[in-house]
């Protein structure tokens, strides 16, 4: 099977609109081939609401393409419901960073080779970063004066989760696949 049908494969697996999903890819893709691919579902709680969230990361020879779909539920403004799909088309130059942070289960008992728990694969290019801060500490618990704030910027373009007990033990190598491919390539300029 080639990484293209392999593509397609996941994203019916998924189900989450394959079609619509497909022709924005081929969009982005713009006829690369497709050499490595990571398609995740993302199904969140609003209230009594249930939202759905695709994201795609397609590796070509010279770019990666990240596509992103959630879903509108109709209500009372928009009759019926509606999908926004958005991708972009980052050239393998341009990325800066691929963090790969793997939570082992029983660290104790670990064996060469031994697939993790859970991933987060997180993507940066420069596009957007999150700041996360928090109040700076003082070290006298005396001391009441305020210190103002800490934190630091992390490159936040795209981040993915994978959990074996949500989707698998299979879809975490899989994924676990792809950021090595994608990791092996960002250092090539």
């Amino acid at each position: 099977m080639t990484p293209s049908d392999l593509l397609s494969a996941e994203l019916r697996r998924a189900g989450y609109y394959p079609e619509l999903v497909r022709d924005v890819l081929d969009v982005a893709i713009a006829d690369e081939a497709v050499e490595s691919s990571l398609v995740h579902v993302e199904t969140t709680f609003d209230g009594a609401e249930v939202r759905r969230h695709l994201t795609v990361l397609v590796l070509t020879r010279t770019r990666l393409v990240s596509a992103h779909v959630d879903d509108y539920p109709a209500d009372s403004e928009h009759p019926s419901a509606s999908a926004a799909a958005t991708t972009e088309s980052v050239p393998l130059s341009a990325l800066r960073s691929v963090t790969l942070t793997q939570v082992m289960a029983d660290p104790e008992h670990h064996r060469p080779g031994q697939g993790a728990a859970e991933i987060t694969l997180a993507v940066g290019w420069g596009a957007a970063n999150r700041i996360d801060l928090e109040p700076a500490q003082c070290p006298d618990p005396q001391c009441d004066a305020d210190h103002g704030y800490t934190g630091q910027s992390v490159p936040d373009d795209v981040v993915v989760r994978i959990s074996a007990d949500a989707e698998g033990a299979d879809a975490v190598r899989s994924a676990t696949d792809f950021a090595r491919r994608l990791s092996a390539v960002s250092g090539v300029r």
